[in-house]
């Protein structure tokens, strides 16, 4: 990377952060977005830094309380998602090696599904979703998480609906989101996959999510909120779009 593509690249953390903070995920579609559009990084080599970052935001996060979880209902998907995990890390290796443009046309389109779940309005449930939903929510949670360490979708959609405090939903995600990025590090690292760039990359944009999360945090309103997430919506939208027209152009093509 340039001078110029390291800030431009922490510029995109900022943003990222600021998305997290203030909608409860998307962080990690919103960076691997803007740096395959802006052409920043690899898909992996991001992916990795959003493991690493997502791993020691959680640590911190979960060292100050300890964390009101729905155990019975976490448990299946927390199972069921770290299969997925395994399978996302190896369709991760295969598809680098062989097609990056199909990679890049998946994290397009993981992007678009995204972007409508964020606006998509969803009535909470009666009661407590059965084993089987979470399994499903979770596997599929886990192979996006192998894949582009962006588990979140699946996982908040499900979540969300189900009629518990918001405090347990959001501890029972940072849980998973955690597990999930430990074992894809630990995957990723026995695979020799995990680059020393991506370390650096993590330690520069550190300090950029601590400082974007507390100020997000400490001067964020209910208003602002809904403000973000339109913004949000509209830049996932682009993103997509932007990582699918050219890959499908050289599928297309090739």
């Amino acid at each position: 990377m340039s001078i110029f593509q390291h800030l431009l690249f922490l510029a995109c953390v900022a943003l990222a952060t600021y998305a997290q903070t203030m909608t409860g995920f998307a962080f990690g579609l919103v960076l691997l977005g803007l740096s395959g559009v802006f052409q920043l990084a690899s898909v992996s080599e991001v992916a990795n830094v959003v493991s690493v970052l997502s791993l020691v935001n959680a640590a911190v996060t979960l060292a100050r309380a300890k964390p009101k979880v729905n155990w019975p209902l976490l448990t299946p998907a927390m199972v069921s998602s770290l299969v997925g995990v395994g399978v996302g890390v190896a369709a991760l290796t295969w598809i680098s090696g062989s097609m990056a443009v199909l990679l890049q046309l998946m994290l397009g389109i993981t992007i678009l599904a995204c972007a409508v779940l964020l606006v998509a309005r969803t009535q909470p449930l009666a009661q407590l979703s059965s084993r089987t939903s979470s399994v499903f929510f979770g596997g599929v949670s886990g192979v996006l998480g192998g894949l582009f360490s962006s588990a979140g979708p699946p996982m908040v959609y499900h979540l969300y609906r189900q009629p518990l405090p918001l405090a347990t939903i959001r501890n029972s995600l940072l849980i998973l989101f955690s597990v999930n990025a430990l074992v894809r590090l630990t995957l990723v690292t026995g695979q020799g996959a995990f680059m020393a760039s991506s370390f650096w990359l993590s330690m520069q944009a550190l300090p950029i999510v601590i400082g974007v999360t507390w100020m997000a945090r400490r001067y964020g309103t209910a208003d602002s909120m809904k403000t973000v997430k339109r913004m949000v919506f509209v830049l996932l939208l682009a993103a997509g779009l932007g990582l699918i027209v050219p890959a499908s152009r050289m599928l297309a093509t090739g």
